[in-house]
């Protein structure tokens, strides 16, 4: 009886890193200063956009306001809330011969570290696909209504945060270059991953995989 009661224990193993690991994933914010930024410049600049076209009397304080908000953006999502809540980042760099090379970076999966929490993963998509796609609606906005003076802003707009939402792309698919292709599938798999959050998988934190161009 005690020899069956031993053989029955010896096959039983108690994983308590798994446990941890999905209770860390699923908590809410682990970086929140870096969450409020990712949103704040990029939201403050199109509640800034629609505030002057309604009510705003100066446009060139307007222009310059919401352009700053958008360079704040561009430069905060590049160099900062990339690399803390997903793990990814790009970027461009000479060589000695002046040849330009384009580097996307992705962090690789390891199990001796927490991936990044779901809910920073969520934000952090969420952000970079919605937004880009209100400049594009200010954009035909801009030209039924005739208001083309708001026209070069709106651009402007569109093209800084397209280029981050560009870059992050192809550090999430490899650093794949035919972006036509990689785009709807990323953009499909992330709106699922959205309603399904459970199945939802990032990078971790050990080591990089570097993808250049």
């Amino acid at each position: 009886m005690k020899q069956a009661l031993v053989d029955d224990t010896e096959d039983v193993s108690l994983d308590f890193g798994n446990e941890e690991e999905l209770a860390f994933r699923k908590a809410k914010i682990r970086h929140p200063l870096a969450t409020f930024f990712h949103l704040f410049f990029r939201v403050s600049a199109i509640v800034t956009y629609v505030c002057c076209d309604w009510f705003g009397k100066s446009f060139v304080g307007c222009f310059v306001t919401v352009l700053l908000l958008l360079s704040l953006d561009f430069w905060s999502v590049k160099n900062v809330t990339g690399r803390l809540l997903v793990g990814l980042r790009w970027w461009n760099q000479i060589d000695e011969d002046g040849k330009s090379h384009w580097i996307f970076e992705a962090r690789k999966v390891s199990p001796n570290n927490i991936a990044a929490t779901e809910a920073e993963a969520r934000i952090f998509w969420l952000g970079l696909i919605i937004c880009p796609m209100i400049w594009i609606v200010f954009f035909f906005g801009t030209l039924f209504s005739l208001k083309l003076k708001w026209l070069a802003l709106v651009v402007a707009g569109i093209s800084l945060q397209v280029a981050n939402l560009y870059g992050y792309i192809l550090c999430k698919m490899g650093g794949n270059s035919d972006i036509s292709k990689v785009t709807a599938s990323f953009l499909s798999q992330t709106m699922f991953q959205t309603a399904c959050p459970g199945d939802f998988q990032k990078p971790g934190l050990e080591g990089l995989e570097i993808h250049q161009h």
